[in-house]
């Protein structure tokens, strides 16, 4: 069994908006020890609809793991999460005459594996000892029309259509889920969940210096204070979760 700490914390922003729609959350296993799951959804559909639709992602998603045990496929749990919450949303939209919808980026850490899946564009980075190791790869146009050749990621940065997502939970057609895992997790392995609204003003490799070299928290407000500095007052609401995963406590 992997032995680590779990160092990590959460931080958010308004931006420039006149309505924070992002939701997160943070939570331990009440089942597992070394267990939690931490959730970034960036709602979107006009004035309470954004934030309804992240709202259902975070509830759905707590829901699942309040109840999740160790011989439950972590994989099967998060797809029927994203398809629940997908449907309600849906409903919500239909009754309530707007158009609900919602990004959502998961990860699932326990002591056998870690376990992400994501939606949309907010994403998950995974470092290990200041170095990145993977990331999601964004639901979007221009991703897609980078991994098809189309685009560098230099031109992807200032396309017109850098926004525009091509998959999202409550929209007409079936969300695309994508998920990925490791077994090799320990200290030393670091992990960013965070909403268009962060990871927009930054480089892979200035996000893993500082979550590299500063505790959690530290780094948690310096991601906020450069995303609005750089932001110049067109900011889009901004959330992150950073887990850290540390050496065991040494005391007991």
């Amino acid at each position: 069994m992997k032995r680590y700490t779990v160092n990590a914390c959460t931080a958010q922003h308004i931006g420039d908006r006149q309505e924070q729609q992002d939701r997160l959350t943070l939570m331990a296993s009440p089942h597992v020890g070394g267990a939690l799951i931490a959730v970034v959804a960036d709602g979107m559909g006009g004035k309470t609809g954004g934030a309804m639709a992240a709202n259902q992602v975070i509830s759905t998603a707590r829901n699942f793991f309040k109840d999740w045990r160790p011989s439950d496929a972590i994989e099967a749990g998060l797809d029927h999460m994203v398809e629940e919450a997908h449907t309600v949303i849906q409903l919500a939209g239909f009754t309530e005459e707007k158009e609900p919808h919602s990004t959502a980026v998961a990860l699932v850490v326990t002591p056998q594996r870690c376990h992400w899946m994501h939606v949309g564009d907010s994403r998950l980075y995974h470092f290990r000892a200041g170095q990145l190791m993977d990331r999601t790869l964004d639901h979007s146009y221009v991703q897609d029309m980078i991994s098809a050749g189309k685009l560098t990621e230099q031109q992807a940065a200032t396309h017109k259509y850098r926004n525009m997502i091509t998959s999202a939970l409550g929209t007409k057609s079936a969300p695309r889920v994508t998920h990925a895992e490791i077994t090799d997790h320990g200290p030393g392995d670091y992990f960013l969940l965070c909403s268009d609204g962060v990871w927009a003003y930054f480089s892979d490799d200035e996000l893993a210096r500082i979550i590299h070299t500063l505790p959690p928290r530290e780094a948690a407000e310096l991601l906020v204070q450069l995303s609005r500095e750089r932001a110049r007052g067109k900011g889009d609401n901004l959330s992150l979760i950073i887990v850290k995963l540390d050496p065991p406590d040494l005391v007991g």
